[in-house]
């Protein structure tokens, strides 16, 4: 088990949630990731936009504290002695951005979902709202809290690879290769409250993420070509992008909701001058590495071979999965130890890793540049840096 991973800390981080009702796949998981390590505590929500709904799943939930609205849940709750410590924000994309803002202005710790907002200039308010507060801003790009991408991005970093010069990744889906009518389907396609990208900002800001946590490469620009295939779908359900990275790397980010046969798909592949690496979502505990001229090897969890990265945020022994609900899990492990470490005024530990508000906002200025580069003919578009 890694040190670190289960050890008392006092008290649990009283946490609050804003969206997530009993009918929202995302908000179970964010609640079943806040306690596998036993350091939150859920005390308050404002779980759904109607206060109807949000009582009935408050009190399915057990909570003791139930609001309406989420203004109403910051307000209140910052003036209990024992008022929440930190809030995780699980609603529709388009409500991110009014939410958080209302918890960082009164101190209390972010907990966001994915992407960071609807539209780039919330992004960018998101960004100045964090920047001015005394609160954290940890974003759940859940993937990155798989023990083998930590593994992956250590080689990385030690230079097992040499210099970075391709990466491939893809995240292909085929769960709206049709038009679909439930919830679910219906607020991601929905350019109002998801924004203008739909595979872009739902799958693709994933796949951006994780090429650019494992390489420690920055995007410089793109060239996308993005569709809607189902007839009347406002947002893309398709893309295909080039990627220019900082200090020459080159790489390809293939993302699809309408690709039969494809479940979770995401797949990242990364080549250097002195070898490869290989790492399948759906496959979590396993990396393949290749040292250029010898053969391939195969890299567990937890097994020989690995490193002090992955180590510390694995909780079993090798050949017992652990899979998303536990990689979802390690941000919020994360997330609660730079909580706690603002609790006792102590420093963050160094290896303490998670996405913050920055790494949103490349997400969402990924989504931009795709639609922008698309609407001119695939035309190479630059991110802001």
């Amino acid at each position: 088990m890694a040190k670190g991973r289960n050890e008392p800390h006092g008290r649990r981080i009283r946490l609050g949630m804003v969206g997530g009702g009993i009918d929202a796949f995302i908000g179970g998981v964010h609640r079943i990731a806040a306690r596998i390590d036993d350091k939150y505590e859920l005390v308050a929500g404002a779980l759904s936009s109607t206060p109807e709904k949000s009582q009935a799943s408050g009190e399915s939930l057990g909570l003791p504290r139930i609001y309406d609205d989420f203004k109403t849940m910051a307000a209140r709750e910052a003036r209990r002695k024992d008022g929440i410590e930190a809030v995780a924000i699980v609603t529709p994309n388009n409500v991110h951005y009014a939410a958080a803002r209302e918890f960082l202005k009164r101190g209390i710790h972010v907990i966001c979902d994915k992407p960071l907002t609807s539209t780039l200039a919330d992004a960018k308010k998101m960004v100045k709202a964090a920047e001015t507060s005394d609160a954290l801003f940890i974003l759940t790009h859940n993937y990155t809290g798989y023990p083998m991408v930590r593994q992956a991005r250590e080689m990385v970093t030690n230079g097992d690879l040499g210099k970075v010069r391709v990466v491939q990744v893809e995240y292909p889906q085929d769960w709206l290769t049709v038009q679909q009518d439930f919830k679910q389907a219906e607020w991601r396609t929905d350019p109002e409250r998801s924004g203008a990208g739909g595979s872009t900002g739902d799958i693709g800001t994933h796949a951006f993420n994780l090429a650019c946590f494992v390489t420690c490469l920055e995007v410089e620009s793109i060239a996308a070509d993005i569709e809607a295939f189902v007839p009347g779908r406002q947002v893309d359900d398709n893309a295909h992008v080039m990627l220019r990275f900082a200090g020459g790397a080159r790489g390809m980010l293939w993302c699809s909701q309408v690709a039969p046969g494809n479940e979770n798909a995401l797949r990242l592949r990364v080549y250097g001058e002195k070898g490869g690496l290989e790492w399948a979502q759906e496959d979590p505990n396993y990396l393949w590495h290749t040292a250029f001229g010898e053969p391939k090897r195969l890299l567990t969890r937890n097994g020989s071979g690995t490193g002090a990265a992955a180590a510390r945020i694995s909780r079993i022994p090798p050949g017992h999965p652990e899979g998303y609900l536990e990689g979802f899990a390690n941000i919020y492990s994360e997330a609660a130890e730079a909580i706690l470490a603002a609790r006792y005024g102590r420093p963050v530990p160094k290896d303490v890793v998670y996405p913050t508000v920055h790494d949103g906002l490349r997400g969402v200025q990924f989504v931009a540049a795709c639609i922008k580069s698309s609407a001119r003919n695939a035309a190479w578009v630059k991110l802001d840096p």
